[in-house]
């Protein structure tokens, strides 16, 4: 094989920096601190980029990049790299979403401890030179109550921790089986449940906007009045104000945080005055075991990429050879906003059905995968990629049906979700521009946009109808940017995608939801 080049422009562990060294064929070189304009002016002779959370690959990046065809990011996130444009341009993006696992399931278990047991507290006394027992008297994890918000890989070895410290763990997770939870000796219950039983509580659940401000003033009033909160998920999760009044209030005994809704965490921040509060600056992921163990995955998956085609966690592209990539890639972000916007109307799901029409229908697997990954990704609290996503609907006991129909005409999409309720249906294609479309929604047809912030209003076809809605959305500073609706002439019943600039407060849904002909209002992200 001819010689690669690798680029890496983050601080990687000298570990993985030799896995890349000793492999042959492979050219090497560390540059870090880029700016973007540096990194564009490199980047075009390189084959492969490997980045932590300091590079940005931007479209800019990836417009200059003639020769890339891999990105590893060691880590889990991957926000500082622009996916759509790097889907469109078929260079494969994969991460390592297992490497930091144990190590933060292991902080969440230290804050766990240390507010159990007065640690820091102590400890400051100590070296203030007050010898403070009395003051510091803890309480024992032995027979507790364990609640874990989130069984994805995090919560589960905290869970399976909890257990060999002879803890009683419940949990709640929408995506989760019965049978799944037994298995892993932890019994599964509603938040509500789990908020008036355990006497520690542990958050491991994705901030998205059913988990913001998650745990607020109604949440810390269901809880017992000596249950302690540790959250080592997201900032954002925790509403820092309600927790600091729930403190005050003695509704519940303390907290232990690492990740804040603004980072780093201001001087005079509340928080920072309170001795029933353990804190620390977003260390979950910092131990020197994480930092080599991701470097040398990152590293042992690019080299493999580059010398056997072969994807490991995969986060734009499944698993593929030869230039299947480049000719999928841009049809992955279809499917993948179709999996997320399905899981926003739907309440779960029991089976997935994706089918792939016109020319795409030899590529239904892999949109397949990147659907369902697509639709998961939202109830757990680490990325899904295409590759993990069978294993997890697996474990939740989510079946998940391909169809081909080559004969169709056009390349589009179409996803069936069976919630146990009802069918929640989405169809979508790329435009000839390369636009992101919704062509179909709930069995009414459109062509609206596949993209950004939107609100899903079914209503009766009545004249003023439209007119109403856009008075009480304008009203409250939301802006329209564009309105598709869909008809069925014989109920006389409409479905409108009203595309806006912005969040809309729950408020707002309220009152939408109150005017008249308006049978069901909900705020989608796709």
């Amino acid at each position: 094989m001819t010689t690669v080049k690798v680029l890496v422009s983050d601080k990687l562990s000298e570990a993985g920096l030799q896995v890349l060294r000793e492999t042959s064929d492979v050219d090497v070189e560390v540059k870090t601190g880029l700016s973007e304009d540096e990194l564009c002016e490199l980047i075009g002779e390189y084959d492969a980029l490997i980045i932590r959370s300091g590079t940005k690959v931007t479209e800019k990046v990836l417009e200059a990049a003639r020769s890339l065809k891999v990105i590893g990011r060691a880590g889990i996130g991957v926000d500082n790299v622009d996916l759509p444009t790097a889907s469109k341009k078929g260079v494969v993006v994969m991460n390592t979403p297992l490497g930091n696992a144990v190590t933060t399931a292991e902080h969440a278990l230290a804050l766990m401890m240390s507010l159990a047991r007065n640690i820091p507290r102590a400890h400051g006394a100590l070296k203030a030179g007050t010898w403070a027992k009395k003051e510091n008297q803890g309480t024992e994890l032995w027979n507790k109550t364990l609640g874990v918000v989130g069984l994805g890989n995090i919560g589960r070895i905290v869970a399976d921790r909890a257990q060999g410290l002879k803890m009683k763990v419940i949990a709640c997770d929408p995506e989760l089986s019965v049978e799944h939870a037994e298995r892993l000796g932890v019994e599964l219950v509603k938040l509500d449940d789990l908020l008036d039983r355990a006497d520690f509580v542990t958050v491991h659940a994705p901030l998205v906007p059913s988990t913001k401000h998650l745990f607020s003033t109604d949440a810390f009033a269901k809880m017992k009045k000596s249950a302690r909160l540790i959250c080592a998920a997201r900032g954002g999760i925790v509403d820092e104000e309600a927790l600091v009044k729930a403190l005050d209030a003695g509704e519940i005994a303390g907290a232990a945080l690492d990740v804040f809704e603004t980072e780093p965490l201001m001087s005079g921040h509340p928080l920072l005055e309170r001795d029933d509060v353990v804190l620390t600056p977003h260390l979950g992921a910092s131990t020197a075991e994480a930092q080599e163990r991701v470097g040398v995955q990152i590293a042992h998956q690019v080299v493999a990429f580059l010398k056997h085609g072969t994807i490991d966690n995969g986060v734009n592209v499944p698993s593929l050879a030869g230039d299947a990539a480049s000719r999928l890639g841009p049809q992955l972000e279809v499917a993948r906003r179709l999996g997320r916007l399905l899981a926003q109307l739907a309440d779960g799901a029991r089976e997935i059905r994706v089918t792939a029409y016109g020319e795409l229908a030899e590529l239904v697997s892999p949109l397949a995968q990147e659907t369902l990954a697509g639709f998961l990704e939202r109830h757990l609290g680490e990325a899904v990629n295409p590759l993990s996503a069978p294993y997890e609907a697996k474990e939740r006991d989510i079946k998940l049906f391909e169809v081909s129909e080559p004969g169709e005409p056009l390349p589009i999409i179409r996803v069936v979700v069976n919630d146990g309720e009802g069918i929640h249906t989405a169809t979508g294609r790329r435009s000839r521009g390369g636009g992101l479309r919704l062509v179909g929604l709930e069995g009414y047809e459109m062509d609206a946009v596949l993209k950004g912030h939107a609100v899903v209003v079914r209503n009766d076809d009545k004249p003023g109808v439209i007119g109403a809605i856009g008075s009480v959305l304008g009203k409250h500073g939301v802006n329209v940017a564009r309105l598709q609706v869909g008809l069925d002439e014989e109920t006389g019943k409409a479905l409108a995608l009203w595309n806006v600039d912005s969040e809309v407060a729950e408020a707002v849904l309220e009152e939408l939801r109150g005017l008249e002909h308006i049978e069901g209002v909900e705020y989608v992200t796709i």
